[in-house]
């Protein structure tokens, strides 16, 4: 679905981003993580080319994006900017109907889909009318989310998407965000600098650093597997935890009929199912320190 190929982007004759390279699959989401200033800012930007890069491709649907018209380009992409980027003397009804004006949609067409993504996003109708500054943080982001996902795009960029939001607000729109069947057939490019949110919501993890992309995977593979000395210092200040996190059950038990989806960490949080059939928490644990040790 897209393909980047060896993009270079400097500024002041320092490399910002230097050959990267990658490619996300139809409907998987692939995070950029790093610190800032590693450079997944700017490579993201330059996927739905609001900058241009100094070398280097990007396809889209096999499509070269260099060869397309850039307005005609993004208009076909979602774009979800961390400050949610609404006009603030737009309603919030206008600011969603801003692309499929430009795209000559009917006023009825506008309006029912609309309010189809504000009930899908749990943000009730009435505030249709409201302006940006009347709604809470979580509900600006939403309705940001609801502009990028108007006209149906098969991509979507993420630009640190929950970072303006208290932690609180962020962990719970982050559960949202796994559940909205509107992304279930989304391919999506999302940046962030928080590490629990790239593990929760990725399918898999860019971890760039310096402008290099240090190292391409899973949540298992970057921490069971790093790829070099950086990879794995950058997740030791939170290595137990997002360990719990990571590992599932069935990872540890492939032939005792554990439910799927249940973390080492969700047994710790007693956040399982009643009745559900769950080892003992000392046989989790050794089973886990073995599982480690492979």
């Amino acid at each position: 679905m897209i393909k980047v190929e060896n993009l270079v982007k400097y500024f002041n004759n320092e490399a910002a981003v230097n050959q990267v390279s990658f490619e996300i699959a139809e409907a998987e989401n692939l995070v950029l993580l790093g610190t800032s200033g590693c450079g997944k800012t700017t490579t993201l930007r330059m996927i739905n080319r609001l900058l241009e890069p100094d070398s280097g491709r990007v396809w889209i649907q096999g499509t070269d994006t260099s060869l397309q018209d850039p307005s005609k380009l993004r208009r076909g992409i979602g774009y979800v900017l961390q400050h949610h980027g609404l006009f603030p003397h737009f309603t919030v009804a206008e600011n969603i109907a801003v692309v499929p004006k430009l795209l000559n949609w009917k006023e009825d067409a506008i309006r029912k889909r609309t309010f189809e993504l504000l009930e899908k996003l749990r943000l009730p109708a009435q505030i249709a009318g409201l302006y940006p500054q009347n709604l809470s943080g979580g509900q600006q982001q939403r309705v940001g989310l609801a502009r990028s996902l108007m006209v149906n795009p098969p991509v979507l960029l993420m630009d640190e998407p929950f970072g303006a939001l208290d932690a609180l607000t962020r962990r719970d729109i982050r559960v949202e965000f796994r559940q909205l069947e509107e992304l279930k057939n989304k391919t999506i490019l999302m940046v962030t600098h928080d590490v629990q949110e790239a593990f929760e919501l990725g399918d898999r993890i860019c971890l760039m650093d310096k402008g290099e992309i240090q190292q391409i995977g899973t949540a298992m593979d970057l921490l069971f597997n790093p790829a070099n000395a950086f990879v794995r210092s950058f997740f030791s200040d939170q290595r137990t935890q997002l360990e719990f996190k990571t590992v599932m059950l069935t990872d540890l038990f492939t032939s005792r009929g554990v439910p799927s989806k249940v973390s080492v960490w969700d047994v710790l949080e007693n956040r399982t199912d009643a009745g559900a059939e769950i080892p003992e928490l000392p046989d989790i644990l050794t089973a886990f320190e073995n599982f480690k040790r492979r």
